[in-house]
Order: structure tokens, then C-alpha cells, then sequence
């Protein structure tokens, strides 16, 4: 297949890119790399004569008119995310991820096959209003319980392309499918999201470890199941024009057990100091994963204890890589991450790297 992966040098993106060229593919990556990392995981998938990466704004019509047609599978995983981005400049989310979304949908032909990336924050003003149940499945209300509030303009933008892409589906010949992605982790997703943030925090030796929403609960799915379940809805015709949670509802965990499993697995034994979780976080998030198991067939493959502990080796090593530098914490990270740590697609230039995939 030839395969366009939007967002391709972010966490979700990247992670998926190097499984589609493991399996045979011919992958073109598209990145602004504002956020998406330019490193030797990317200079491997570069280095693959099977893979071109272009640096592109796909704010600007000019970048999308540069990429040629014939995709057999679009992955759309570039967005601004990132609550502190959300809180300090709501109108650059909704404006970033809503002009590319609608900039995919006026550049994309017919038979092209869309995946739309989403998030569970759609349903935050839902479950803090006690009318959405835990675990939840994809046909409870959404809900913005405040319009006026920053964090719910992620959820707007998303919620937007949301019912773009499921309308195209249905009446412009675009088979697309959108995966609501519960609080995915694993390797190179960045300091700012709770499994990385505490672990690095822990091996610089901070005692005691701070943890924020001590007694909240989230269901955290590893990046590599995260990838199985978008390869196979893309690959089921059923799920076309359907929203499907992507995520793990087998072992929810509270915040605080999740630090033990990171100290653990650090190594390290400082005691953990409680504090209040960041302003608009839900208390429990768990999705319901029904519709994607009849689909698919999917079930989660990489337990918590097995995925952190991967997740931990692989920033340890990149901990001692910075000669230990200073990590400070955040409040706010503890949802995790949704697709794609993945980019602000705010430059200009279209630069072609790489072999071309044709």
C-alpha cells in the first residue's frame, strides 16, 4: 500500500509509520516539526528507501496542493494538543486543527481512506456532569458543559472534524473512520504526559514525588496497541463512517498506583506527596471498548506493568542521553496522551526528503 501518515513525526504517528514499513508499505510522513521530533528513530524510517518525509504547514493550501493523490490510507494525526497549549491560546487549537482537518477534506479524492484522529476529551463535560457513564461507550452525549472554558476548545476542534469526516463518508465517497483515542503512552511521547513526566521526575531523584490527581482513574493503552487497533479498522469495511474508541478498558488504574508502578520500575522509593489534580480534569476515564472488538476482533495485548516498564527504559535511556538534566514537573499532564503528542502545524515550507513512494 501507499500510506500518507499526517503528523508521521509525532508520538502515535511515528509509532505507526515504522509498523506500516515493517509490514511492507510504502509510507510518506508529514511533519512541520514544531513539536514532531527530528531524531534517529525518524532517521531510521528516513534512511528506508521505502519512506519520504516532507516538511509541510497543513494550515497553508500551498502544502497541500504540493502532495500528490493515489493514497490507499490517510492517517490524520496532526493537531495542536497539549493542555498548557489549550489554556494559553484556545484559538490556535481550534483554528490549527480545524483548518487541516477541513484542508484534508477539500484536498482528499474519492476512495482515499481516512483515518480521523479524536480524543476522550469530548466527553470531559459529560462525565463531570454525572450523565456519562465510566466505562463509556462511543454513543453517550458529548457535551461543553462551558464554552468559555480553554480546555474545552480541544474537544470543539475535534468534535468539528468529527462530523466532517463522518458526513464525507456518507455523501462524498470518502470511506472514513474516526478513533476516539483514551489515554495512549510509550516511548518518545514527550515529558509532558504522566508516564514520562513521573519517570524522568523519579530518576532525577525528586523525593518526594510529587503526584497530581492522586485518586483519579484513567484505562491507559500502550502505543503499539494503539497502532493494531487503527490498522484494523482501517482494513474493516464496516467501520466506515463509524466513531470507535481506540484505548484499553482491561485494568484502570488510579494515579497513585500508577506512580507506585513507575517507582517500581525506576527503581527508586520516595514517598509521594498528593496534590489537588489540574482544574477540569474528569475523575474517571475508562472507554468501552464493545464496538471496536465486534469490528475488529481487537483486544489489548500489552499489560501496564509491561508497557511502563518499556516506556521507562527507553526514557532512562534518553535521561542519560541529556546528562540528567533538570525535568521540572507539571500539573495538568495526568490525562495522559491523545494522538499523536502530535504536531502544531504552524510553518510554511515544503521540503522534500527521502526516496518518493509511488
Amino acid at each position: 500500500m501507499r500510506v500518507l501518515v499526517l503528523g508521521g513525526a509525532g508520538f502515535i504517528g511515528a509509532h505507526l509509520a515504522e509498523r506500516l514499513v515493517n509490514e511492507g508499505h510504502r509510507v510518506t510522513v508529514v511533519d512541520d516539526f514544531s513539536r514532531g521530533r527530528d531524531d534517529r528513530q525518524l532517521a531510521a524510517l528516513r534512511a528506508h528507501p521505502a519512506v519520504e518525509v516532507v516538511s509541510a504547514d497543513l494550515t497553508d493550501h500551498a502544502a497541500w496542493a504540493a502532495l500528490p493523490h493515489g493514497w490507499d490510507q490517510i492517517y490524520l494525526l496532526a493537531a495542536v494538543v497539549g493542555v498548557r497549549n489549550v489554556e494559553a491560546d484556545p484559538v490556535r487549537v481550534i483554528r490549527v486543527n480545524s483548518l487541516t482537518a477541513l484542508h484534508l477534506l477539500d484536498w482528499v479524492t474519492p476512495g482515499e481512506r481516512v483515518f480521523f484522529s479524536s480524543t476522550s476529551e469530548v466527553y470531559a463535560g459529560g462525565v463531570d456532569a454525572g450523565i456519562v457513564p465510566v466505562p463509556t461507550s462511543e454513543d453517550v452525549p458529548v457535551m461543553v458543559a462551558d464554552v468559555t472554558a480553554p480546555r474545552f476548545a480541544y474537544a470543539i476542534s475535534k468534535l468539528l472534524g468529527e462530523a466532517a469526516f463522518v458526513h464525507a463518508a456518507a455523501a462524498r465517497g470518502v470511506p472514513a473512520v474516526v478513533g476516539r483515542f483514551h489515554n495512549v503512552y510509550g516511548p518518545r511521547m514527550g515529558t509532558d504526559h504522566v508516564v514520562p513526566e513521573m519517570a524522568l521526575r523519579a530518576l532525577a531523584g525528586e523525593n518526594p514525588l510529587r503526584v497530581w490527581g492522586f485518586d483519579q482513574y484513567r484505562a491507559f493503552c500502550y502505543v503499539d496497541d494503539a497502532v493494531e487497533a487503527m490498522l484494523r479498522l482501517m482494513d474493516c469495511p464496516e467501520a466506515v463512517g463509524r466513531i470507535v474508541h481506540i484505548g484499553n478498558d482491561v485494568a484502570p488504574t488510579s494515579i497513585a498506583d500508577l506512580a507506585r508502578l513507575v517507582l517500581r520500575t525506576v527503581g527508586v522509593s520516595p514517598a509521594l506527596q498528593p496534590l489537588p489534580a489540574p482544574p477540569g480534569s474528569v475523575r474517571r476515564r475508562c472507554p468501552d471498548l464493545g464496538t471496536l472488538r465486534r469490528l475488529t476482533g481487537f483486544e489489548p495485548a500489552v499489560p501496564l506493568d509491561e508497557g511502563v516498564r518499556r516506556t521507562v527504559d527507553w526514557y532512562r535511556e534518553w535521561h542519560a542521553g541529556t546528562a540528567g538534566r533538570s525535568v521540572q514537573p507539571r500539573a495538568g499532564n495526568h490525562d495522559g496522551a491523545d494522538p499523536a503528542a502530535v504536531r502544531d502545524d504552524t510553518r510554511l515550507a515544503v521540503e522534500r526528503r527521502g526516496s518518493r513512494s509511488s
